[in-house]
């Protein structure tokens, strides 16, 4: 009698089919990928309509993005519900030092982020629309600089880009908001410091009409994002940055449906005096790494 209910070689066959001109690095991945989908599927023992439900489920991932007009990144937004970016930017990005100033922490990139942010003056505004209803103008301010020797960076760009007060980036909303509203890059003067005009940030929900919301529904989770700012810093000479930043006060703080808070990311906004173009005040610093540091494995 056959010691395997299911062939113990099968998958192995799978992984051996890959040609002599598959690169390493894709031997490895894939193989990986093959092995683990192979003994996901044992150990649920899969069904046939479980298995068809999943290929008509990534069918529809893919109509969603291209009836969007590539705007509406559905598999994005499917790696961010399970984690899986949270976890490949920890394992891309993580730095522990054991003296002097920590790194800033990374956090996900998210599907909002554009290349066609424009550059603006410190001291400008990313506020190109006006000031929507409920929003809270905000003083952002701080020092990049470098953890290996406390020195500020001068000419690192600082780019930013938020939600409007109604929940929505500029490319959602374009009957309240024109193409890169509530988005800039800044560039850090010769003391590291950028200084620019934003809004407080708002919580808002993942679309609730697509396959990534279904998949909540499936594992009955809610689609709230707790408020966040995002930011990308970088420096030819530095390890980027790509980060969020969210409000203490916030109540979705302590479960995001993307898993991407955390500790040293969450800021606390202060009431500004002597400033009449905001009502609150946040102050940041960012600590790059030199490109090429490793700090303690």
């Amino acid at each position: 009698m056959a010691s395997h209910r299911f062939d113990p070689n099968f998958t192995q066959n799978v992984i051996d089919g890959m040609g002599p001109n598959t690169t390493p690095r894709n031997r490895q991945v894939l193989g990986a990928l093959i092995r683990h989908i192979h003994d996901f599927a044992r150990e649920v023992e899969l069904t046939m309509d479980e298995w068809m439900a999943g290929v008509k489920y990534i069918n529809e991932v893919g109509r969603v993005y291209s009836e969007s007009g590539q705007t509406r990144n559905e598999a994005h937004r499917l790696s961010d519900i399970l984690g899986l970016e949270t976890l490949v930017d920890e394992i891309a990005h993580k730095i522990v030092v054991e003296e002097g100033l920590e790194p800033t922490s990374s956090s996900i990139l998210g599907p909002f982020w554009s290349p066609n942010a424009p550059f603006r003056e410190n001291g400008g505004s990313i506020i190109q629309d006006g000031v929507p209803p409920k929003g809270r103008v905000t003083k952002m301010h701080g020092v990049i600089r470098d953890i290996t020797t406390g020195k500020p960076i001068p000419n690192a760009v600082f780019d930013i880009w938020q939600a409007s007060a109604n929940g929505k980036y500029d490319f959602q909303d374009p009957q309240n908001q024109t193409p890169n509203n509530l988005r800039g890059k800044f560039k850090a003067n010769e003391k590291g410091e950028y200084w620019f005009y934003c809004l407080h940030p708002t919580a808002y929900s993942l679309p609730t009409d697509g396959p990534s919301y279904a998949l909540l529904q499936l594992m009955d989770r809610h689609p709230m994002r707790p408020a966040h700012i995002h930011i990308m810093v970088t420096h030819p000479e530095y390890q980027g940055c790509t980060t969020q930043l969210y409000p203490s006060d916030d109540p979705w703080i302590t479960n995001d449906t993307v898993f991407a808070v955390k500790d040293d990311l969450v800021v606390t906004f202060k009431p500004i005096e002597g400033d009449e173009k905001a009502v609150l005040e946040l102050e940041y610093n960012v600590n790059l790494a030199p490109k090429g540091f490793k700090g303690k494995v």
